[in-house]
């Protein structure tokens, strides 16, 4: 059995178990447990009514949240011609083609997003066993491999989330720091459950949201009102 420390017990002491609580009232509490020397990432997971091993019931998707996540990602982008200019334009960390997928083949992978043009995408493509292990393999479906890199890499540099269900039919997401005033909070997570709540799949029945939660880095989980 995990031994818990005497933080984590005064902390557990507060939260209402399994009762779930309307979402001002789960930030206002989740913000007692700012007690760390540095700022926590507050996390969402949202257990879905899905069946994960259906194709047509994978829920995935990305999201550009009101206040961002308080982090600035690094990006880097796989592009030519003029499309160069235009990721540099937009912030990106580093743009390259061949030369870029060697650093990465090096072993670098000290960025956070990846993103590509369609014409690029044969030399990034060898990079699949490198990138896709990390979650950094562009996708056409996460708007990664795509020729408006200018618009995708400020969507990122904004706090760009992406997301897909795992194996147990639950979505977890970033939704900002703990820092964050309450309101921003607020606001970031109800942008989120809408967003996913959206996408519910045509195939699935009955119940789609089962469950939702938000943690920090080093605090207990709080249940939350889906509605």
């Amino acid at each position: 059995m995990v031994k818990r420390s005497k933080r984590m017990r005064a902390m557990l002491a507060k939260v209402p178990g399994k009762q779930p609580l309307p979402l001002p009232e789960a930030v206002a509490l989740l913000k007692q447990f700012n007690t760390t020397k540095f700022d926590q990432t507050v996390e969402i997971a949202i257990r879905l009514g899905i069946d994960p091993r259906q194709a047509d019931q994978t829920v995935r998707g990305s999201i550009v949240l009101p206040h961002g996540i308080g982090k600035t990602l690094r990006v880097v982008v796989f592009a030519k011609g003029d499309k160069v200019d235009e990721a540099r334009a937009a912030g990106a960390d580093e743009v390259g083609g061949a030369d870029l997928a060697e650093k990465i083949k090096a072993g670098w992978t000290d960025f956070d997003v990846c993103i590509a043009t369609p014409d690029m995408m044969g030399v990034v493509g060898p990079l699949g066993k490198i990138l896709g292990p990390r979650g950094l393999m562009p996708s056409p479906r996460a708007g990664t491999v795509t020729m408006e890199v200018g618009r995708v890499v400020r969507e990122y540099k904004a706090g760009k989330v992406e997301f897909r269900n795992d194996a147990g039919g639950v979505v977890h997401g970033v939704v900002g720091k703990l820092s964050f005033d309450a309101q921003k909070l607020i606001d970031n997570i109800k942008t989120f459950i809408d967003y996913v709540q959206s996408l519910k799949p045509a195939a699935v029945r009955g119940q789609y949201i089962k469950s939702i939660a938000i943690s920090a880095t080093m605090s207990p989980s709080i249940r939350i009102q889906a509605a």
